[in-house]
């Protein structure tokens, strides 16, 4: 059995509460908390939702749990749903709507998250939209809540949290569209502003944007370089959604693919750029990023370029001097770095 964090072993000292015919888990964790879930309801149908892909694939290779990796939940009349509280509360508010139109009417809902997550403000965040609430038990830095008689939702549209917003870069301006739990949500960060401000200058050929977000350096290049193609790739669903919905306003060439680093990335590139994730939920992760940095040279042409934004504290000089033999810094201050091999 795998280690199970303390919002999961929260749950499971209740385990009268974790019974239900068909059972939704939003927002799981890499733990031993879905086995566990069906030993307790071994005849139950139970489904494991995430938007993180690198989640699900943990899932999959759990006996009797169905998988869905996806920008949104489907309707499936569900009796039990158990969450784990997002650290992005516009993230809570439309899993809670989502979850909210998938339910039957006699639904229980279960929400745990540690107290540093922001869970205590869940039943405020469900005021008016369920009849009965209760804390049933707080332990290891964790509370777990339980909601029933909850207002349905006739329908669930991400469309409604869409957020349209202008970026105006390097002389370059375009609309773009982010939902909740997307990095940066609705606006350009500091870094990818300073690496579209010193961005490669490739003209034509196949670019990966990698931990693509809302596709903002995808739509940049591609609007100086219409002759470029993207392949666009996330971790997360709701990335790769809002890049589709960010390429197709603005009339760029190039596909998404969920991929955890480069696990689903095949062929090579003439150009990688990135403003490479060192987050994981809540903690600071730099794994991906240095993981990405090894085995990104595989994934190019001969005459291929990586071109990468980051934190000026971060130690990847090290990792691009191994890899690459030389690289250089392109732009540098007290905040960020632009490095290119």
């Amino acid at each position: 059995m795998s280690v199970l964090t303390n919002p999961s072993l929260l749950l499971l000292r209740n385990s009268e509460e974790l019974v239900g015919k068909s059972i939704l888990v939003v927002n799981f964790v890499q733990d031993g908390f879905l086995a566990e879930l069906k030993q307790l309801n071994p005849q139950s149908a139970i489904t494991a939702f995430s938007y993180n892909h690198a989640n699900g694939e943990f899932a999959k290779k759990i006996n009797g749990i169905n998988v869905c990796v996806n920008h949104e939940m489907a309707a499936n009349d569900y009796d039990l749903v158990i969450l784990y509280y997002p650290k992005s509360k516009p993230e809570v508010l439309m899993a809670l709507d989502n979850i909210r139109a998938v339910i039957n009417e006699k639904a229980q809902l279960l929400v745990v998250g540690e107290n540093k997550s922001g869970v205590k403000s869940i039943e405020k965040q469900l005021a008016g939209k369920a009849q009965y609430s209760n804390k049933i038990d707080s332990a290891k830095h964790c509370i777990l809540f339980s909601f029933e008689q909850l207002e349905n939702n006739p329908t669930f549209e991400i469309s409604r949290y869409h957020k349209t917003f202008r970026v105006n870069v390097a002389g370059v301006e375009f609309d773009a569209i982010s939902v909740p739990g997307v990095f940066n949500h609705g606006a350009l960060d500091a870094g990818t502003k300073m690496l579209l401000e010193n961005a490669p200058t490739t003209k034509q050929g196949n670019v990966l944007d990698f931990g693509c977000g809302a596709g903002l350096i995808a739509t940049f290049l591609g609007i100086k370089n219409p002759a470029l193609t993207f392949t666009c790739s996330d971790v997360s669903a709701l990335a790769t959604y809002a890049t589709e919905q960010t390429l197709k306003l603005n009339n760029i060439k190039g596909g998404t693919i969920l991929s955890d680093g480069l696990k689903n990335i095949s062929g090579k590139f003439d150009l990688i750029v990135s403003n490479p994730p060192f987050h994981t939920g809540i903690a600071t992760d730099y794994t991906i990023a240095e993981a990405f940095l090894s085995n990104a040279k595989q994934h190019l042409t001969k005459v291929g370029k990586l071109n990468i934004v980051a934190n000026s504290f971060l130690k990847y000089p090290p990792i691009l001097e191994a890899q690459f033999g030389s690289f250089h810094t392109v732009y540098k201050n007290n905040k960020f770095a632009v490095y290119s091999s």
